[in-house]
């Protein structure tokens, strides 16, 4: 039986940097238009307005991946979920200047978001760069454990995507273990350059330049919702 911990909380930074004042109106005045409804069943309809097919991206740091991918999806809605106040704030600031009205926003546990979805509703989930946690006794902490895996496949359509990025060689060899006991989902690599070179809908994160900055190699993996 899995830990009930590595089902309901997804562990992350929650302050950081003061805010100035342009980004606290943007705390105070947009946010509440986009966020995601605190309570109650969520779906398409309640989210944007109309059926349309959905995405999540769990931790989106800045928001940059997410703005971009919802730029190139008018038509589909994305819920971002992000612990960190500052990385919101950075994705208001995106949603802003592209217009995007297809973005909904969560500050929180992204899996207190995901539960509340229909069953085989996502099209993706995103999952990119997220904390290591590179301690083995803190192994149980990280969102690529089984606990959060049942709830992601649960709500991902047949042959749908989750995508995991990584630049951390301990989470890279985890989540490959983890992965690869999975009968629900399957990795769609063929060859090496499958997973090392970055695809081309797959917008570069602010994360991923820093890791090539400094000299680390960055895996990207995608596995299909059997």
């Amino acid at each position: 039986m899995n830990d009930p911990a590595t089902i309901r909380r997804l562990y992350g930074r929650s302050k950081g940097h003061k805010l100035r004042a342009g980004q606290a109106t943007l705390v105070e005045e947009m946010l509440p238009a986009v966020s995601v409804p605190e309570t109650g069943p969520l779906d398409a309809a309640t989210l944007f307005g109309t059926a349309r097919p959905m995405q999540v991206e769990i931790g989106f740091g800045g928001g940059e991946h997410l703005a971009a991918q919802a730029a190139a999806r008018p038509d589909t809605g994305f819920i971002g979920c992000e612990p960190f106040l500052n990385g919101v704030v950075q994705a208001l600031g995106h949603v802003r200047d592209a217009g995007l009205a297809n973005v909904r926003l969560h500050m929180g546990d992204a899996l207190d978001v995901i539960e509340r979805l229909p069953d085989v509703s996502l099209e993706r989930v995103y999952l990119l760069h997220p904390d290591p946690w590179p301690k083995a006794r803190h192994a149980k902490r990280r969102m690529v454990n089984h606990g959060p895996l049942d709830v992601i496949a649960a709500k991902l359509k047949a042959g749908g995507e989750f995508r995991l990025g990584t630049d951390d060689p301990t989470y890279c060899r985890w989540a490959m273990m983890v992965m690869g006991q999975r009968r629900d989902f399957r990795w769609t690599a063929e060859c090496a350059a499958d997973f090392l070179e970055r695809p081309a809908d797959w917008p570069e994160t602010r994360y991923e330049r820093k890791a090539r900055r400094h000299g680390r190699e960055v895996w990207y993996f995608r596995y299909v919702r059997g």
